[in-house]
C-alpha cells in the first residue's frame, strides 16, 4: 500500500460550530470576532460565514469595516472555548482512522495513512464529520505539501471561476480532491509563486524581481542564486517548493509547553491600577487552566504592546515549580512592573510556562 497525506481542512469552522448551536443563524451572513459588537474598536473578524465572504467579510478585517460592507451580518462573539471543545471533538474521530493525526490547528489537521484508496477515506471521514454537524474539504497528496494545496482544489469541485485553487466562498463547493506528482505541472506550473503553501507577498514580490513570476519560473530557477537572495537554508527551500516536494510523513504530537492569553483594549491604558487589573485578570485564567490541566508553573511572562506598536516581552522563574495561584499573579505583575510604563497600553499578555514531567 502507498502512503498517502491527507489534509482535512474543515469549512466557516467557527461559524459552523456556531450554527450547531444556532440552527436558525444557517444561512445568514454570520460573523464571529471580538464580543460581538461591530462598533467595538481594535477587534477583528475571526470567522465569517460563506454568505458573509459573499459581501467581502474576511478574516482579519477590523469588525467596524464589516459592518459597512455586510450591513445585515449578524455578529456573534467569539467563544474560543467552545471552538476548542469542538476541535478536540474532531481530532478525537479523526484518530479513529487509521493512521496518524498532526493537528495543524483548531480547523484542520494532516492525517499520514497507508491505504489503496485515499479516496474512500476521505468519504468516511467528511461523512463522519457531517454526523457531527459540519463539513470539510479533504485534500490528498503524495507529501503535505500537494495535500495541503490540494484542499484548494477540493473546496472548488464543481466549481468554476478564475482560479480554482482558491476557495469557493459559497460553501457548495467542498469535496475532495487528489494532487500528485502526476498531475503538479498541469495544475500548478502557469500559477503564481503566491499560490504555493508557504510563499506569502512579502516572498513572493522578490521572487518577482528577480524574474520568478510563476510556479515552473520557481521551479526551473538557480538554487544557487535563490541562495544568495534569500539565505542558504530558505532559497533552495523555495526552489523545493516549486517542485511540489515536501514531507511525506507527520510530526509527532507535541505536548504543550504552556498556557498564554492576551488582550487588546478598545482603549489604551495609561493607569498603572488599569494595567494591574488586566495582568491579574490574564494571569489568573491562564493559571487556571494550567492547574486544570494537572500541570504546574515554572516560568510566567508578560508581553506588553503600546499605542506605537513597539513590543517587549520579559520573564521570571519561579524559584521552583508552584501550583499557587496567587504566586503566579504577583510574579506576573512583578514582571509587569520591571518595564517602564510611561506609554499608553494597547495590548497585555501573560504566559505561563509547564514545569517539565
Amino acid at each position: 500500500m502507498a502512503r498517502w497525506l491527507l489534509h482535512i481542512d474543515l469549512d466557516q469552522f467557527q461559524a459552523a460550530v456556531e450554527f450547531r448551536r444556532h440552527p436558525e443563524l444557517r444561512g445568514q451572513p454570520v460573523i464571529v470576532g471580538g464580543n460581538g459588537d461591530p462598533a467595538e474598536p481594535r477587534k477583528v473578524v475571526s470567522c465569517a460565514s460563506y454568505p458573509a465572504r459573499a459581501h467581502g467579510v474576511r478574516a482579519g478585517m477590523p469588525l467596524r469595516t464589516a459592518l459597512r460592507v455586510c450591513p445585515d451580518g449578524v455578529f456573534l462573539a467569539q467563544d474560543l472555548a467552545t471552538y476548542a471543545e469542538a476541535s478536540a471533538e474532531i481530532m478525537a474521530l479523526l484518530r479513529t482512522f487509521p493512521g496518524r493525526v498532526e493537528v495543524l490547528g483548531f480547523d484542520e489537521a494532516f492525517l499520514a495513512v497507508d491505504t489503496d484508496d485515499p479516496e474512500e477515506l476521505a468519504r468516511e471521514i467528511r461523512t463522519a464529520i457531517a454526523e457531527l454537524g459540519l463539513t470539510c474539504a479533504v485534500g490528498i497528496g503524495d507529501n503535505k505539501t500537494r495535500a495541503k494545496l490540494a484542499t484548494g482544489f477540493a473546496k472548488a469541485v464543481g466549481k468554476t471561476g478564475p482560479d480554482p485553487i482558491q476557495p469557493v466562498d459559497d460553501g457548495a463547493g467542498t469535496g475532495i480532491f487528489r494532487l500528485t506528482a502526476d498531475n503538479w505541472t498541469e495544475l500548478m506550473a502557469h500559477r503564481p509563486t503566491g499560490a504555493l503553501w508557504g510563499i506569502g507577498a512579502r516572498i513572493s514580490k522578490r521572487l518577482s524581481a528577480l524574474g520568478i513570476e510563476t510556479v515552473a519560473d520557481l521551479a526551473a530557477a538557480d538554487r544557487h542564486a535563490l541562495a544568495v537572495e534569500f539565505g542558504p537554508n530558505t532559497g533552495p527551500y523555495l526552489w523545493v517548493l516549486g517542485h511540489g516536494a515536501g514531507d511525506t510523513d507527520i510530526s509527532e504530537p507535541r505536548e504543550p509547553v504552556g498556557h498564554s492569553r492576551s488582550e487588546t483594549f478598545p482603549a489604551d491604558l495609561t493607569e498603572l491600577a488599569d494595567l494591574d487589573a488586566a495582568v491579574t485578570r490574564l494571569a489568573t485564567q491562564v493559571t487556571e487552566e494550567t492547574l486544570a490541566a494537572g500541570r504546574a508553573v515554572t516560568r510566567v511572562s508578560v508581553t506588553v504592546r503600546t499605542k506605537t506598536f513597539y513590543t517587549r516581552s520579559k520573564q521570571r522563574k519561579l524559584a521552583a515549580p508552584s501550583t499557587d495561584l496567587d504566586l503566579v499573579v504577583r510574579t506576573a505583575l512583578e514582571v509587569l512592573h520591571a518595564f517602564d510604563l510611561d506609554r499608553p497600553i494597547r495590548l497585555l499578555g501573560v504566559r505561563v510556562e509547564f514545569a517539565m514531567l
